[in-house]
């Protein structure tokens, strides 16, 4: 239908943190016990593998015990009334699990891994990745996960993504991690703008923008309150 409003949907940890996804940066945090250079980084990889890997396959495992909430399903009930993408940031699968059909991750995806000789050699993985465990290449496989200090594939598309918004969303995330922070400056003027987080990140300079300083799931159910009143 033609005149359907698009909406772009970025989404950070803060809308899997309901589900029991731990997030990285609150105080209780992933980084406050693993230091991103040792566990997040090609440099962590080279120098100890064993301790990556390990630290992914617990990642994995959390995503393997938990549920889309609120917030996932909420965004996916949208797609009744607008055409929705979802960028996100997070790497578990619960917007697909909440029934979301668009869905671009910008930093890999936990259920995925792939050859260290080949970053399009992709397989599905549910149980865990141990050294020797080889792809069809013979390289080592690796959780196909984008780490601190490695391109981002997938920033080129979302940006696009962004310029044909109508209405953007963004949801959980602090605005603090590049490339992924930088997005909204795609986003057109005049597209409706609205920032759903516990603690609103710094969104000055931005035009038409709506807060919702609530946690994700009750956040986008106050987004559909307003959506359906406005549109």
């Amino acid at each position: 239908m033609p005149d359907r409003k698009h909406i772009v949907v970025l989404t950070g940890a803060g809308v899997s943190a309901e589900s029991g996804i731990k997030t990285f940066r609150d105080t209780d945090g992933l980084w406050e016990t693993h230091r991103i250079e040792d566990v997040a980084t090609p440099e962590g990889w080279e120098a100890n593998p064993q301790l990556v890997l390990d630290f992914y396959n617990q990642r994995r495992r959390d995503v393997n015990t938990v549920f889309p909430n609120a917030a996932h399903t909420g965004l996916a009930e949208l797609e009744k009334d607008f055409d929705v993408t979802v960028v996100t940031q997070n790497i578990d699968d619960l917007h697909e699990r909440g029934g979301s059909i668009r869905v671009v991750h910008l930093h890999g995806e936990i259920l995925k891994m792939r050859s260290t000789m080949d970053d399009e050699t992709i397989y599905p993985i549910t149980g865990d990745i141990q050294l020797g465990h080889l792809a069809e290449d013979g390289g080592q496989l690796r959780p196909h996960i984008v780490w601190f200090g490695e391109a981002v594939p997938m920033i080129e598309k979302a940006a696009a993504i962004m310029t044909d918004a109508d209405i953007f969303v963004c949801i959980g995330t602090s605005l603090q991690v590049y490339p992924a922070a930088g997005l909204i400056d795609f986003v057109p003027p005049f597209a409706a703008k609205y920032i759903i987080d516990k603690n609103i990140p710094d969104v000055g300079g931005y035009s038409n923008i709506v807060t919702i300083e609530k946690p994700a799931t009750e956040g986008v159910a106050e987004l559909r309150r307003l959506l359906k009143e406005n549109y």
